[in-house]
């Protein structure tokens, strides 16, 4: 919410409505000093990197909104969602990475700002920062685990969350599956929906539509914020002077910022990000290495695997893009991405190297093929055959997407590998992509490509 707020800002600035419009806002946002007395920093990179913070607040919201929207219980007084927006040097880039709430850390040294006693360093889970040493323990927290510099902090709870997303009218969400969680009351079927403020703090709070619990919450999250971009950058609500004086006013009044986010940061940034776009977005979440790491004293924790999230905050302090940004391809959608289907390939003709063919163009697609064809017994088939384990349905009509006129023939006992018995009728592999671009390899998602078509 504060990087669309940030965002708005910028367009504004850059559309030449004013500098008196922005320094007024720069009186309205709460201030505190989370990088007071910090030593031993990581050394700066190239860009802007800001740590956006998503508080419970829940104490905040009317007892209404509470019944309504399930925000019962005592509020945590912890970080409910953590993400690093590293804005590129250039101005063209936003890349947000989404640190999970359950992730095993290590917390620096540090004193407790409330009773002034000293701590060690010690496990806790990373959203525990917060309680326990306020926005700078949060700041030094992750610094430490990712060595990256954190120039900026911003801080939103609930009620900024909700009233945002009101006044810009509501925000358009896609989903291919119906989403229903009883404890946030979330339900939508499956279709396009345009979600109101409370609708959409369920939307992004739900953690158990399916068994991916925190991790799809993230995705989410980042799905959300790409189309509340696109609705702030698509919709005129940024060049209208009133209709931005709103939002603002609904946003800033439950935010945190650091001292140095100010009037003369914000015009800055505003007279470069002049061609800011959901396509200049990028997100992903850090790669997990251990599910359920358990720790005494702490639970079960999200232990991130050292490589890949070494290689990922590298490319932040590079200023680097974390994925090469091309056009939304033209596929035919499926139901579960292709680098999630083992193949073996089979020719069932006399035609030397069509196993090979089919094979190659398989594999082009995505599809983890054996790369190894061999020969069917029968060498007569006339129709491609996609033979699967009936347990394996959904991965078949996917495979067989990507060969049309393809029959599908289910042999119980087939396994996790899909057979592709390869006929005379073949001509082609035809490109498809998953309904949600989340189950690609990467992990890394552009911001136009989760917005809804």
């Amino acid at each position: 919410m504060r990087a669309v707020t940030t965002l708005s800002v910028v367009v504004l600035a850059a559309a030449g409505i004013g500098h008196a419009v922005v320094t007024s806002l720069d009186e309205d946002i709460a201030r505190v000093d989370p990088f007071k007395d910090m030593k031993n920093r990581p050394r700066a990179g190239h860009g802007m990197n800001v740590l956006l913070v998503g508080t419970d607040g829940r104490d905040k919201v009317s007892e209404r909104e509470r019944r309504r929207y399930r925000l019962g219980g005592d509020p945590c007084h912890c970080t409910d969602t953590i993400m690093i927006v590293h804005i590129s040097e250039d101005r063209e880039r936003a890349s947000v990475v989404s640190l999970p709430r359950d992730s095993y850390a290590v917390t620096p040294a540090h004193t407790d700002p409330t009773s002034g006693k000293q701590h060690e360093g010690h496990p806790i889970k990373i959203n525990a920062a917060y309680a326990e040493g306020g926005p700078q323990l949060t700041v030094r927290t992750v610094e430490k685990m990712t060595h990256v510099k954190i120039d900026h902090y911003l801080e939103v709870d609930f009620t900024s969350f909700m009233k945002t997303v009101d006044v810009v009218g509501g925000v358009k969400i896609c989903t291919a599956d119906p989403l229903k969680d009883r404890y946030t009351g979330l339900d939508l079927a499956p279709g396009t929906h345009t979600l109101e403020g409370g609708q959409a703090l369920q939307y992004v709070r739900a953690r158990h539509v399916d068994g991916a619990s925190d991790l799809s919450r993230m995705q989410r999250q980042q799905r959300f914020l790409a189309a509340l971009i696109e609705r702030a950058t698509s919709s005129g609500i940024l060049l209208n002077p009133m209709k931005f004086r709103d939002v603002t006013r609904a946003v800033l009044g439950s935010v945190r910022a650091d001292k140095g986010f100010g009037t003369d940061e914000l015009l800055a940034l505003g007279r470069a990000m002049r061609s800011f776009s959901p396509s200049s977005s990028e997100f992903t979440t850090v790669p997990i290495g251990q599910m359920g790491y358990v720790v005494k004293g702490v639970g079960s924790t999200l232990k991130w695997d050292p490589e890949k999230s070494a290689r990922l905050f590298r490319s932040l302090r590079d200023d680097k893009p974390l994925t090469v940004h091309r056009p939304r391809p033209k596929a035919v959608r499926v139901a579960v991405a292709p680098q999630q289907i083992r193949v073996q390939v089979e020719n069932g003709t006399t035609t030397a190297g069509l196993g090979k063919r089919v094979d190659t163009a398989l594999a082009a697609t995505g599809f983890r093929t054996t790369r190894t064809p061999v020969n069917a017994t029968d060498r007569a088939v006339k129709r491609t055959v996609v033979a699967h384990d009936p347990g394996w349905d959904r991965s078949a009509k996917s495979l067989a997407a990507a060969l049309p006129g393809s029959e599908l023939r289910a042999v119980k006992g087939l396994g996790a590998t899909l057979k592709v018995i390869a006929g005379s009728d073949f001509r082609q592999v035809r490109k498809v992509q998953a309904q949600d671009v989340y189950q690609g390899e990467s992990g890394v998602v552009t911001g136009d490509e989760v917005v809804c078509p």
